[in-house]
């Protein structure tokens, strides 16, 4: 794989950012590592980082560069600070630049798809948040969207914001709470017609703390009747399960796409 770091103005922020991205290459001779590279732009995978992290974090903490090493898939990682991936009522609007502006910078920097049947969107904690509003807000541009330890409910007073709640809340969503809008992941489910979403996948550890309201949302889910996977398995609100599960993620899209290889993803993850 090509690893990039880079740096750019974003004009939706107003101000540099960066996105850490890895691009297939062939790498016959790169021992421990496999390769594929195909005469076609490569999918590409929108991975979305927590609330405490930056762009890299992927990267450090797991084995993202290798698990995806022999699928030809690209993966790019964004930085959006504590945002919520929402347009900040006092800040920068990381929503329009995650949702709009990101896709068409990858487009002009990058050789990857731009076919929405080639685009995915996974994301841990926030970045469950922020990969399922993605899909249940633009669900035409998505092949399919993984939360893993989603932050699912805290726009409707759940445990979750009142982690995050106080004056990060009030930058982001300003005075007024965000349940009923837009950036309610359950209102969307409640307004979306099922039929129009991209299939979705959700895991939580059963002692996380954001465990019940992930529940929530698998049960919201089966009311509206809308394609979801849910794995709960042993595991807190830390590394060493999604470095696990992000594995059940890439398997489960590998799946959808057809591929014979997604089995020997899975070897070993409940």
């Amino acid at each position: 794989m090509a690893h990039l770091r880079c740096e750019f103005f974003a004009e939706s922020l107003t101000l540099s950012t960066s996105m850490t991205v890895i691009l297939p290459e062939r790498a016959a001779g790169q021992i421990g590592m496999g390769g594929a590279l195909s005469d076609t732009p490569p999918p590409v995978l929108y991975l979305l980082h927590g609330l405490s992290d930056d762009d890299t974090i992927w990267l450090r903490r797991t084995s993202i560069e290798r698990y995806v090493s022999s699928l030809g898939l690209a993966v790019v990682m964004p930085q959006v600070h504590r945002s919520f991936y929402t347009d900040e009522a006092y800040g920068e609007k990381f929503w329009t630049f995650v949702s709009e502006e990101l896709p068409a910078v990858v487009q002009s920097f990058f050789r990857v798809s731009a076919e929405p049947a080639d685009t995915y969107v996974a994301g841990l904690s926030m970045g469950g948040y922020g990969a399922f509003k993605l899909a249940l807000r633009h669900p035409d541009r998505y092949a399919a969207a993984a939360s893993l330890s989603g932050a699912l409910a805290f726009s409707a007073a759940s445990d979750s914001e009142e982690v995050v709640r106080s004056a990060i809340m009030t930058r982001i969503f300003g005075e007024q709470r965000a349940a009923g809008t837009d950036d309610d992941l359950f209102h969307l489910l409640e307004t979306a017609d099922p039929a129009t979403l991209p299939p979705l996948f959700l895991t939580c550890g059963t002692d996380d703390f954001l465990v019940e309201e992930n529940h929530r949302f698998v049960d919201a889910c089966a009311t509206r009747g809308v394609d979801l996977l849910s794995s709960f398995a042993p595991g807190e609100h830390e590394w060493g399960y999604w470095d696990t599960h992000i594995q059940q993620v890439l398997a489960w899209i590998w799946d959808l796409r057809g591929s014979a290889g997604a089995s020997r993803l899975v070897d070993g993850v409940s």
